[in-house]
């Protein structure tokens, strides 16, 4: 990891900060508005965090791909999410996550969807593979789910 980009207070701020800002947007811009933006924003920033540790397409493997994930988002990483594990069925990829930082603090039932952790996942998925893929939030823990599942198809 590159060296630490705050002398005292280090690279991570809460949830809370992050989720006021999320809602602030919202309030601003729109629900829809603001879902594009994070998205793209999180697709961005998987995509940098997946080049800075060297991911850089042809992983074959869904193994490799959880593994590097795991490290990359999860506690020894960012702490984004945690990736429980991914499939692959149909040409049809679904990453298990828990604790996004998106569904952090939500109530149940909430409507709320995982757009920045979903974007980021996305954007390193998306890097390690070298493929373009379209992404959908397809399961909640908000709603009933045991995990956020994103689901990404490959572009044709």
């Amino acid at each position: 990891m590159p060296d630490l980009l705050r002398k005292e207070l280090g690279d991570f701020n809460s949830i809370a900060c992050f989720k006021a800002a999320v809602v602030g947007i919202e309030d601003t811009l729109g629900e829809k508005a603001t879902a594009i933006a994070l998205i793209s924003a999180g697709r961005a920033r998987g995509k940098k965090l997946a080049q800075d540790l060297g991911f850089l397409g042809g992983l074959t493997s869904l193994e490799e791909a959880t593994e590097k994930l795991k490290l990359a988002l999860g506690k020894e990483g960012t702490r984004l999410c945690i990736i429980e594990k991914i499939t692959c069925v149909d040409d049809a990829i679904k990453v298990y996550t828990s604790e996004t930082v998106c569904s952090a603090g939500e109530p149940p039932g909430s409507n709320r969807k995982c757009t920045f952790t979903m974007g980021a996942v996305w954007g390193a998925i998306e890097q390690l593979l070298g493929k373009r893929l379209k992404g959908v939030h397809i399961e909640s823990v908000l709603r009933g789910g045991t995990h956020d599942v994103f689901e990404f198809t490959p572009l044709e």
